[in-house]
């Protein structure tokens, strides 16, 4: 199962800070139910989600000041965070930010008319 931007919705019928409880509230029951269709009938969940400027970061010296969306809530409900960014012309690169099984690494491919191709 496939969730392209998972915040999208949620950022429009939510804004600003007054409404965040409620969106995160929200939030927490979408995945509360993804994980449950993803144990009842043994599925992957491949979700995906925006990033946002932190513009506190930089006070902190951060190498890329850029946060995922969402917050804590879909931090906590997601196993393996990637993070997918362009690399030299048709280049991808992604990485494993966060994972119980993996280590932090990256990979670097290209999508071509043939598919997904490993870049050497």
């Amino acid at each position: 199962l496939i969730i392209d931007s998972i915040m999208a919705l949620l950022r429009v019928d939510y804004c600003g800070r007054g409404e965040l409880a409620d969106r995160q509230q929200t939030l927490n029951q979408m995945l509360s139910r993804l994980q449950k269709l993803a144990e009842e009938w043994n599925l992957a969940v491949y979700v995906t989600n925006q990033m946002t400027a932190d513009p506190g970061a930089g006070l902190t010296f951060v190498p890329d000041p850029k946060k995922p969306v969402g917050g804590h809530v879909l931090a906590h409900a997601v196993h393996t965070r990637l993070a997918m960014r362009k690399g030299r012309g048709e280049e991808r690169i992604c990485k494993v930010v966060d994972s119980p099984l993996l280590a932090e690494a990256e990979a670097s491919f290209m999508l071509t008319a043939g598919g997904v191709t490993d870049v050497a």
